[in-house]
């Protein structure tokens, strides 16, 4: 169930989860220790989703929430890799620098704007899908967010983020970066990113892994279970 989880862990909560389905009558009612019903099972997936989804936002959403995070960074896009060579070469990381600095501050500023749209991907989980989640593949959770959120996140953050690029100042950096790069610059002709488009997708790459940590947190940790029901759902396969 958990996001890109592919430790051996998984594997055992599918065992269980066969264990639990077996034993279920013909109500949907599941008959263990704890008696675990079916709604409980499904809104405990539903709370430990919506505790992710959320850590993700505000960790990311903060200042310095992807620039200080080595692992969400947003780094030079690869089609530009060699004007931060050249730059550094020259002595100028400060160009790069800034404008490495403007784009992750941009997708700060994107993120909020998934907590509605992971909140209604949750609420709107149906049993099938809590079912296919917890019994699928070890990125079955991965796949449904991506599958139910990601167009609609990357149609809601892009015009978020191409405000954001102009309020930070990725353009005049962009520009000053390639400009530091002096006759260099002609060989950007033709080949530009979308940096906008690139902001967006590693944004969207970001909450997904932060979403992932923070999952395998709960799975792991019965200090993570912050709610009774989680408590008594990861209880239960405990």
């Amino acid at each position: 169930m958990w996001l890109a989880c592919s430790t051996p862990v998984l594997a055992d909560w599918t065992k269980y989860l066969d264990t639990v389905k077996g034993a279920m009558d013909t109500a949907g009612v599941a008959t263990t220790d704890v008696d675990l019903t079916n709604a409980e099972m499904v809104t405990g997936l539903k709370e430990a989703l919506d505790k992710g989804t959320q850590f993700a936002v505000d960790e990311l959403g903060k200042p310095g929430g992807f620039l200080d995070n080595s692992k969400v960074r947003i780094p030079m896009p690869d089609s530009l890799a060699w004007v931060e060579s050249s730059l550094r070469t020259l002595g100028q990381d400060e160009l790069a620098d800034e404008f490495i600095t403007t784009m992750n501050q941009a997708a700060e500023q994107a993120v909020p704007e998934a907590a509605e749209v992971f909140g209604e991907a949750i609420q709107n989980m149906s049993v099938e899908d809590a079912q296919g989640i917890l019994t699928g593949p070890d990125d079955a959770a991965t796949q449904y967010f991506r599958s139910n959120t990601e167009a609609e996140l990357s149609d809601r953050m892009q015009p978020i983020v191409e405000a954001a690029t102009a309020r930070t100042g990725v353009t005049s950096a962009y520009k000053n970066m390639t400009a530091g790069t002096g006759g260099l610059t002609r060989m950007l002709s033709g080949s530009t990113p979308d940096i906008d488009a690139y902001i967006t997708t590693r944004t969207l790459d970001g909450l997904f892994l932060m979403i992932a940590e923070e999952e395998v947190k709960i799975r792991k940790n019965p200090v993570a279970r912050s709610t009774e029901l989680m408590q008594k759902v990861f209880g239960a396969y405990d």
